[in-house]
C-alpha cells in the first residue's frame, strides 16, 4: 500500500471515529428537543352531502356540517378561527366561542340561533363539495391547525 493511500485510510478512519464519537450526543441533543406544537382542536366528523335532495332549503343545508373536537380537558376560545373549503373557497370565521375541554361543536352551513353545541355559517347556498373537498382549520394567528379530506383527490 502507498504512503498517501495509508494516510488516506487514516484519515477516513479517524473521521468515522470522530464522527460515531459526536453521533450519541446528537441523537441525545434530538430526543431532548420539545416536539412540535400540537393543537387539541381537530376536525371530527364530516357530512358534507345532506341527505336526501340537496334542495337549498335551510332544512337541507343545515343537513350539511363539520364537527370541531377539543381533544383536551381545557377550554379552548375560537374567536378569530377559520373553517375554510378548498374546494368553494368558502370560509367560515368563529365568533367568540369558547369550547371547553372534551366538548365539540357542530358547524352547519344553514341559518339558525348558535348554542354552545350548533353554530350557523348563516349561508344561502352549500359550502361543501360532496365528491371530494379538503376542511382546513386556521387559528387566530391564521396557522393551519387541522385538515380533513374526502373523497378522491387528484394532485
Amino acid at each position: 500500500m502507498s504512503r498517501s493511500a495509508r494516510i488516506a485510510a487514516v484519515a477516513l478512519g479517524t473521521a468515522a471515529l470522530v464522527g460515531a464519537a459526536t453521533l450519541p450526543a446528537t441523537a441525545t441533543d434530538a430526543r431532548t428537543l420539545p416536539a412540535p406544537h400540537r393543537s387539541p382542536i381537530v376536525i371530527g366528523a364530516v357530512q358534507a352531502d345532506s341527505p336526501g335532495r340537496d334542495d337549498g332549503s335551510n332544512h337541507s343545508l343545515n343537513a350539511e356540517w363539520i364537527t370541531i373536537k377539543n381533544t383536551s380537558h381545557r377550554a379552548v376560545n375560537l374567536k378569530g378561527w377559520t373553517l375554510t373549503s378548498e374546494r368553494t373557497h368558502k370560509t367560515y370565521r368563529f365568533n367568540n366561542l369558547r369550547l371547553n375541554g372534551r366538548q365539540e361543536v357542530r358547524v352547519h352551513t344553514g341559518h339558525g340561533r348558535d348554542t354552545w353545541r350548533d353554530v350557523y355559517q348563516d349561508r344561502r347556498d352549500y359550502v361543501w363539495d360532496n365528491r371530494r373537498d379538503t376542511a382546513t382549520l386556521r387559528n387566530d394567528h391564521r396557522h393551519v391547525v387541522d385538515t380533513k379530506h374526502w373523497g378522491r383527490h387528484l394532485r
